[in-house]
């Protein structure tokens, strides 16, 4: 249902070198750098995923609460995808494994960029 998702980033290049690697272990690659935009997507995927400097000017700020999470193909990706955060400057904020309570089950890991922005990526096998 969402076409795209914006986060804000207050250093561009230091994003670029955390989302790169990150998004390559879910088979997504960077699709547009500009001095103030950078996209990504998956191939044939139509929903899209953008870095921007916060149009007022300000430093960028993860929001409260809030949090962006990303189907994996499988639990070797969502381990990937964490190790792959880590190694780029993220932060964990839940290492990979499974969620107790959910049916069906729910492998997941959680991390935060490094302007503090919160993802889960997570399968349901």
């Amino acid at each position: 249902m969402i076409s795209y998702a914006t986060l804000g980033t207050t250093d561009m290049q230091r994003s670029i070198a955390f989302y790169d690697p990150v998004f390559a272990t879910l088979g997504a690659q960077r699709t547009t750098t500009s001095d103030t935009w950078t996209g990504y997507a998956r191939k044939g995927d139509r929903s899209l995923f953008f870095l921007t400097s916060p149009f007022n000017g300000e430093t960028a700020a993860p929001g409260n609460g809030a949090m962006l999470a990303v189907l994996a193909a499988d639990r070797a990706a969502v381990d990937a995808f964490h190790a792959a955060a880590l190694a780029s400057g993220g932060s964990c904020e839940g290492p990979p494994g499974v969620r107790q309570g959910m049916d069906p089950v729910f492998y997941a890991a959680y991390v935060r960029d490094p302007d503090g922005n919160k993802w889960c990526v997570y399968v349901r096998k």
